[in-house]
């Protein structure tokens, strides 16, 4: 029987330009949050108070990805040997939560308000609204290099996204409500924007509780994972198979290999070159067995 143990430089890790967009964008849209509450408050706008709700979701997401990056860059120790990478996950699943109370919470408000029809003044709304949509446009600009290498940025990233969205209805309505005087449109604006967040919310929430629960992450196919072991020089079966991640780009796999006649270390360094090239797995664990260990009563057991 034979272990084998391969690290190489992982993916995805947020750096110093990541880092300076989320402060600007938390600058940026913590400022212009406190002057939309103002406005909503002035103009009677729901649509502009919900709008200043996801401001603030959009706040906390920047606030909670900025102190998960600096915990997760505290050392390894002897008690945290994966180090504090899974604080980037608690707080993409923090902001799930986050948003999905704000939507409920506009999504009633706007019903208590539909048939009540309260003035709304609309060229305040509508100012108030575009200067929210530049802000958006700009934060956006900055979180997207690095929302496809970190979950966290991605969370923070879709937040602003749909705040973009929701200052476009925002504006929508205010134009409608301006050229018609129909002031039921704002609290129908407040509704289009929870329900647009819900389902984007739980998408997040559900990446989010996958790592947590070592799922296997999305983009790696567990089958062709499988079919590659079983294809290299000398491997009979495999069993035990593990793929998770401890966080956003940090993959792991452990494996079992059973071979009779082939050598250890060779089919080691196969296997962590075959995972690392083809599946980006840099963080691969191996064991060559020569018969099945007690572990081969399931392909993923966990005894």
């Amino acid at each position: 029987m034979s272990n084998g143990h391969s690290h190489a430089p992982v993916l995805g890790k947020p750096g110093a330009p990541q880092q300076r967009s989320l402060w600007i964008a938390l600058a940026l849209t913590s400022s212009f949050m406190i002057a939309e509450v103002i406005g909503g408050v002035i103009t009677g706008s729901l649509a502009l108070i919900s709008d200043a709700a996801h401001m603030f979701t959009d706040t906390a997401a920047l606030a909670i990805a900025l102190a998960a990056m600096q915990i997760a860059k505290r050392p390894v120790d002897a008690r945290r040997t994966f180090g504090y990478h899974r604080f980037e996950i608690l707080a993409a699943a923090f902001n799930a939560l986050l948003l999905f109370g704000v939507a409920l919470y506009i999504l009633y408000e706007a019903w208590q308000r539909i048939s009540e029809s309260p003035s709304v003044d609309s060229l305040p709304m509508l100012v108030v609204a575009s200067i929210g949509l530049v802000v958006n446009v700009i934060s956006m600009r900055l979180l997207a290099s690095g929302k496809d290498g970190s979950l966290n940025v991605k969370g923070a990233y879709l937040e602003v996204w749909s705040d973009m969205l929701g200052s476009l209805g925002v504006i929508v309505g205010a134009i409608v409500i301006w050229l018609t005087g129909w002031t039921w449109v704002d609290s129908l604006i407040a509704v289009a924007i929870g329900l647009w967040v819900l389902p984007r919310t739980w998408v997040l929430l559900r990446a989010s509780i996958n790592i947590l629960l070592e799922g296997v992450p999305e983009g790696v196919d567990l089958a062709r994972v499988e079919k590659a072991l079983l294809s290299l020089e000398g491997v009979e079966s495999i069993h035990d198979l593990h793929v998770w991640a401890i966080s956003s780009g940090k993959t792991s796999l452990s494996v079992h290999l059973v071979s009779p006649e082939g050598d250890p270390e060779a089919l080691t360094h196969s296997a962590s070159e075959t995972m690392a090239r083809t599946f980006e797995i840099h963080h691969v664990t191996v064991q060559v067995e020569r018969v099945e260990c007690s572990q081969a009563k399931a392909a993923h057991g966990y005894a």
